[in-house]
């Protein structure tokens, strides 16, 4: 590959296609915030500490294993590379072109190279052994050299140099001497010392550099395949009862939701000073749910991700957690379209509701809502947990204790560097998944398929939903069974008109005077019960409810609240009566202005609840007479103005992606006007020059103005820039010396 290539990565990024760019930015989006001015300093941008690091943690395990290589072997061709990286050649090839599309590696004159800065950063990762931490020593030792070296030095030295490749390739030295001749070494230590066998690093701390690990391991840089896959255990199960079982958790996670956010749209819960959702709300949300705390936490957190809940101004004017318009549209939904909405939230939400009840690093409860309770790994960690188990053979599901960790060991080897917790992380994806119905049995249900490719799942997930009835079974207890679930909207309207005594595969609803009065505040007239019942009933309404709802109504409304502060009528002076003389109406302020009217000084809002705690059904009166009907009003917040159609925001990263290539070619097409010997004086155009340097190796000269104000050029070698700092050898103090970027004027090539 000598002669051809580039003469840096900024000459390489200004020969891609704009769809090559295109695709570097969208792998590594950090590099198109804010936009870059040129290719140059693009390829400086990219060549940054939080950028590699970034670009590393979305590296497989081969991928990483194949840098490495590129790393221990300096410049190199493709086919030496498959030489050294023990896997199969389409492995190396299918790693080397993601490298390359990323631009962590680059076509150089010389051969192939990995990105300056990436060396740095694989120290002590997962692939530390392959080049045994020390990528290569200052001045690189020839295979040759390499192996005479090692015949010189004893057994001890030689089984002292193996353990310290099996360990990392770092050790710790104690009175080793770090600078000894070979004749001298009275060590083992200082024999692999004297012999640069092993490489001080500072801190008493030696390394193994890479061509010596290479020819220890006999050219591999590793002992091991790296393109071998972590085996996930599997057992046989019927795909169809995987997936009944998963629509039945996809059913109740959807109950679930709706019931939780009517209750609180009526008696909403309180936040906490932190944001979050208070511990003693979360109980009695799991005591409404029939579930433990820990799934409760997970059907708050999704439906705040489905942009379901969020926060309001609760009945007393303070902040709370409301549902909101949004819940009015997503009930009129079919059941399957509302669960898909879910679980596409959960998909794509960053929190760690698993979290919730457990210690932070402080010592304090994780509460449920809390802004801190998220994890920037936490949506790919799921995506390729789900990944994993979607790629189980026909028929199979995760084996029973041994599939778990397996589906653990594949993501680690998919993404082995970050985060620490990546375990913890695939335990909480198959158990969030399995209580949503994206999983059933450790398999991953048909319908859900779909969703991890963005495209539209309810369609699959409808026939295997229990069909919606029409009617209940109305008993002579007061009773109404529904035998399965009902329509929406007959579902609401029933809860009105009745308490739901119990749930599961019938719903058994009980009639009380409270309830119906509840209907009647709410405008329905006796009539319309009636009317009601008998439509939906399949058994005859039986007579001790037709008596309940007409002794009700017959009461209701026989007492007539206005505004005076208040004033109460009744054809009845005899209900007047008995309020005027009850023994809780004192603090009423009431007083009787005519056999038929009472007036008080107490507000309506507290009159009326007053009132009906004495047993009275008043209604409000209108100036025109008329009843006007008063009920607490479902509460609703806004959506958050955050919360996007998925492909809307990506719809707008691609928009985004285009208008930086764009800018990008401005850029190159201005830096081409300019005479080729102009000095880079803008901050950036200096970083760009000097992270080119490094790429190529070249000396350059710069303008440098010292503490005391006095400018002078230096010619330097650049080794690294990070930090806004400039690591380079001074020529003219023959030393390595470090100066700060923004003290550096001009940068120029060294003719």
């Amino acid at each position: 590959m000598a002669g051809e290539g580039y003469r840096s990565l900024a000459d390489q990024l200004r020969a891609w296609s704009d769809q090559q760019l295109s695709r570097l930015l969208l792998a590594r989006p950090d590099l198109a915030t804010p936009a870059p001015q040129d290719s140059g300093q693009l390829a400086s941008r990219s060549a940054t500490r939080a950028s590699l690091t970034r670009a590393l943690d979305q590296l497989s395990r081969v991928e990483l294993c194949v840098l490495d290589a590129l790393v221990v072997a300096g410049q190199t061709t493709p086919a030496e590379l498959v030489s050294m990286v023990h896997a199969q050649p389409s492995s190396v090839d299918r790693a080397l072109a993601r490298l390359l599309e990323t631009a962590l590696a680059w076509e150089s004159t010389g051969g192939l190279r990995a990105l300056t800065g990436v060396a740095e950063l694989l120290v002590g990762g997962p692939t530390a052994g392959a080049s045994g931490l020390k990528p290569r020593s200052a001045e690189p030792l020839t295979v040759s050299e390499v192996e005479s070296r090692l015949a010189e030095i004893s057994p001890e030295a030689r089984v002292l140099l193996e353990h310290v490749l099996g360990h990392g390739g770092e050790a710790t030295t104690d009175s080793s001497r770090h600078t000894v001749s070979p004749t001298d070494a009275r060590t083992p230590a200082e024999e692999l010392l004297s012999r640069r066998l092993l490489v001080p690093r500072g801190g008493g701390t030696v390394v193994l550099p890479g061509e010596v690990g290479l020819v220890l391991r006999g050219g591999r840089t590793t002992l091991e395949p790296v393109d071998e896959l972590p085996e996930v255990p599997t057992s046989a199960r019927d795909r169809s009862l995987v997936d009944k079982v998963a629509a039945g958790a996809a059913f109740e996670v959807v109950r679930r939701v709706e019931l939780l956010l009517d209750h609180w749209g009526t008696v909403p819960p309180s936040i906490l000073r932190s944001g979050g959702l208070a511990v003693r709300d979360l109980r009695s949300a799991a005591t409404l749910l029939q579930v433990d705390e820990r799934t409760t936490a997970l059907v708050v957190e999704v439906a705040h991700a489905a942009g379901l809940l969020a926060v309001g101004t609760g009945p007393d004017g303070d902040p709370a957690w409301l549902p909101t318009d949004e819940l009015d549209r997503w009930v009129t939904r079919d059941a399957a379209e509302r669960w898909e909405v879910l679980a596409r939230a959960w998909l794509d939400s960053p929190r760690l509701p698993a979290l919730v009840g457990q210690k932070d690093p402080a010592g304090k409860t994780w509460n449920a809502l809390v802004p801190e309770l998220t994890g920037v790994h936490q949506v790919e960690t799921r995506r390729l947990t789900l990944d994993v188990v979607g790629a189980l053979p026909a028929g199979e599901v995760l084996a029973t204790g041994t599939g778990v960790p397996g589906v653990v060991a594949r993501v680690a080897w998919l993404r082995p560097r970050r985060p620490r917790t990546r375990s913890d992380q695939v335990l909480w994806a198959l158990e969030e998944a399995s209580v949503l119905g994206v999983t059933g049995l450790g398999g991953l249900a048909s319908f859900a398929r779909p969703l991890l490719v963005g495209e539209d799942a309810a369609p699959l997930l409808a026939p295997l939903l229990p069909a919606p009835v029409d009617h209940v079974l109305v008993q002579a207890d007061l009773t109404a069974v529904a035998p399965g679930p009902l329509e929406s909207t007959l579902a609401r309207r029933l809860q009105v008109l009745a308490d739901v005594e119990s749930r599961g595969g019938a719903t058994v609803y009980r009639f009380t005077p409270g309830s119906v009065r509840r209907a009647l505040d709410l405008g329905w007239t006796a009539v319309e019960v009636h009317d009601f019942l008998g439509s939906v009933s399949r058994t005859p309404v039986p007579q001790p409810l037709t008596y309940l709802v007409d002794d009700t109504a017959r009461t209701f409304g026989s007492v007539r609240v206005g505004h005076a502060e208040a004033f109460l009528r009744a054809d009845d002076e005899s209900a007047l009566t008995e309020i005027l003389h009850h023994p809780q109406a004192r603090t009423l302020g009431l007083r009787r202005l005519a056999p038929t009217v009472l007036i008080s000084d107490t507000p309506i809002d507290v009159l009326l609840p007053r009132l009906r705690e004495l047993g009275a059904a008043p209604v409000v009166e209108a100036p025109d007479g008329t009843v006007r009907v008063a009920r607490p009003d479902q509460l609703r917040a806004r959506v958050p103005r955050e919360r996007r159609p998925a492909g809307a925001r990506v719809a707008r990263e691609t928009a985004g992606v285009a208008a930086v290539v764009t800018a990008v070619r401005a850029g190159d097409a201005a830096a081409a006007s300019r005479p080729a010997d102009a000095p880079s004086l803008t901050p950036s155009g200096s970083l760009a020059a000097l992270r080119e340097a490094v790429e190529r190796g070249a000396s350059v000269v710069i303008g440098y103005v010292d503490n005391h104000g006095s400018r002078s050029d230096r010619v330097v070698d650049p080794l690294s820039v990070e930090g806004g700092r400039l690591t380079a050898r001074d020529h003219r103090a023959d030393d390595t010396r470090v100066f700060a970027v923004h003290r550096i004027t001009s940068v120029r090539s060294l003719g």
